[in-house]
């Protein structure tokens, strides 16, 4: 496998977020793919676009209207009459749907898993990436909500435009890094949408204590006063400006529209972000949780994250809420594509109710 690159770290200086993923600089990350399965049937991409009423007005200037990949499987165009459950699959940071898709090797990896047994379901790739990269899968006012596009926009208009399942118990939510931290924030909170959880590799689980100043970096921020500096600040900082859009905003500060940890702001604004680490709040969601038909944590065990993902399995075993939790070999990213090919999928397969209710 290829050196690994950590994608975004925030470093220990402040909360220490992690923002981990693989690849060259804000691109893409080379992974390994699994082998075509022979003969597997084709499955149908289709590119669209979703309108977020959660995005609309947010101070960011993101696009409200946004980039959808919805993964149709061979069956949907032949047997017309069928429903099929729905996986929302969530991307990391610096990446979109697009570069997702190419990460996981989408639709290869979707018709291998078909081919090799899991049943037919629609696979979706929704966009999240922001002016700095990353929403977090957060509500902002400066994001925007990502939180409720995810769990309320994008899942509405699936269920409107194609033959679903509209039931939680036929919808599974799905996240890698970023996108693993938000199917772990959107499942504690929106328990009554998705049914089952399969968490790969989560950053930003826990709150860390803040560590001494960074002069210089505190410099470099201070003095990229319009988006276009910012633009072209570090990398590691990049991840700063990300992570205060998202929690810990300010409408009165612009062009950023959020505080930094830094100064007189400093405890505030981390204690803001801690706020924000789903290990910190998931005592108040318990039963929430609870409701899940399954749950499933992974993670490589060269991976700098699975010490929070094992946190995460703990936590849920101490509550005795069902759960599996398995260490792989590998980084953050090397196995993403053969983990959803022959574990995310197949997990789906068994957990979702693929039943339709009469009257649908």
């Amino acid at each position: 496998m290829q050196a690994q690159m950590i994608r975004g770290r925030i470093t220990a200086t402040l909360l220490g977020v992690t923002l981990v993923a693989t690849g060259t600089a804000y691109g893409q990350a080379k992974t390994n793919a699994p082998e075509r399965v022979a003969g597997a049937p084709s499955a149908t991409v289709e590119r669209i676009k979703i309108q977020g009423a959660a995005l609309e007005g947010n101070l960011e200037g993101n696009a409200a209207e946004r980039d959808v990949l919805v993964l149709l499987p061979p069956s949907y165009a032949r047997d017309t009459t069928r429903r099929y459950p729905v996986v929302y699959a969530l991307h990391g940071y610096s990446i979109g749907a697009e570069q997702w898709a190419q990460e996981i090797h989408v639709p290869q990896t979707v018709e291998g898993a078909f081919a090799k047994g899991a049943r037919e379901m629609i696979v979706v790739l929704p966009d999240s990436k922001t002016v700095h990269n990353g929403s977090m899968y957060s509500a902002s006012v400066t994001t925007g909500n990502f939180e409720a596009y995810i769990a309320r926009d994008v899942v509405a208009y699936v269920d409107a435009h194609y033959r679903t399942i509209p039931a939680r118990e036929s919808r599974g939510l799905v996240g890698h890094s970023m996108g693993g931290y938000g199917a772990s924030r959107i499942g504690m909170k929106h328990a009554d949408v998705f049914g089952s959880l399969y968490i790969m590799s989560p950053c930003c689980m826990s709150p860390r204590g803040a560590g001494p100043s960074n002069p210089a970096s505190e410099a470099a921020l201070a003095a990229a006063t319009t988006r276009e500096e910012m633009a072209k600040l570090p990398f590691g900082l990049r991840t700063q400006l990300a992570v205060a859009s998202a929690w810990s905003p300010n409408p009165e500060k612009a062009p950023l529209y959020a505080d930094l940890p830094y100064g007189d702001m400093r405890d505030n604004v981390l204690a803001r972000w801690a706020a924000n680490a789903p290990l910190a709040f998931i005592d108040q969601h318990i039963q929430d949780l609870r409701r899940y038909r399954a749950i499933a944590i992974d993670v490589g065990d060269q991976d700098g994250l699975k010490n929070d993902a094992a946190r995460l399995h703990a936590i849920l075993d101490s509550w005795n809420i069902p759960n599996t939790f398995e260490v792989y070999p590998g980084t953050h990213t090397s196995h993403v594509a053969f983990r959803f090919q022959d574990h995310v999928l197949p997990f789906f397969s068994r957990t979702l109710s693929f039943e339709v209710a009469s009257g649908r």
